[in-house]
């Protein structure tokens, strides 16, 4: 019980450190962080698109962001490591956060659903899944949602720990709009499957 009980510690300080990391760094692009523990260090890898604006004019932004994840969080000799994004395309966080931002500019969600699941497997990826659900027309419309889905995505069993998920909030005029975005990315090998060449369906291809 105490070892079950240390893994769920772990995991909401992860959560915890995610979420603050996540508002402090918005501006830098953040994307994930990877939290790896040693006998010695707390090795804290922060993804980002922009780098230079999580290190700071002398090191000031990543010294201020080490000593409040050791007195504010209780992480033992945090060490933060920075990472450039390579493909934002292909990160769920940067993608959710583009639709949102383009819910919230009153684009059309269908069509920019398409749009951006047609750029996911365009870069690479295996398998996509985006869900829209909330408030997607008109004051007055009743809330509904809209899934996209397109390559291979598991559902169940151990495979589903190979797809990276992220979730985030859109807030258009006419209500909140929750936004699920799934990747398989490429090169992600299945036990159980091959997968080929992805074709995008007509009418995405055609966006």
């Amino acid at each position: 019980m105490v070892v079950e009980r240390k893994f769920i510690d772990d995991a909401l300080i992860k959560i915890k450190i995610s979420k603050y990391l996540e508002k402090q760094l918005s501006k830098a692009g953040f994307s994930r962080v990877d939290i790896q523990k040693t006998p010695m260090i707390t090795r804290i890898t922060v993804y980002v698109t922009n780098p230079g604006r999580v290190i700071g004019r002398g090191g000031e932004t990543i010294n201020l962001l080490t000593d409040t994840l050791k007195m504010g969080f209780g992480i033992e000799n945090p060490q933060i490591n920075v990472a450039e994004v390579n493909n934002p395309r292909l990160e769920p966080r940067l993608v959710a956060k583009y639709i949102a931002n383009s819910l919230e500019r009153n684009a059309n969600a269908r069509s920019i659903l398409h749009s951006t699941i047609k750029d996911i497997m365009s870069n690479g990826a295996l398998g996509a899944e985006i869900i829209a659900a909330g408030k997607l027309a008109a004051k007055g419309a009743r809330a509904r949602s809209i899934k996209i889905r397109l390559g291979y995505m598991p559902k169940a069993g151990d495979s589903t720990n190979l797809v990276d998920e992220a979730k985030v909030a859109a807030y258009p005029k006419y209500g909140a709009i929750g936004i699920t975005v799934r990747i398989v990315q490429p090169g992600t090998v299945f036990p159980d499957r091959v997968i080929k060449e992805i074709a995008l369906p007509k009418n995405i291809a055609a966006r």
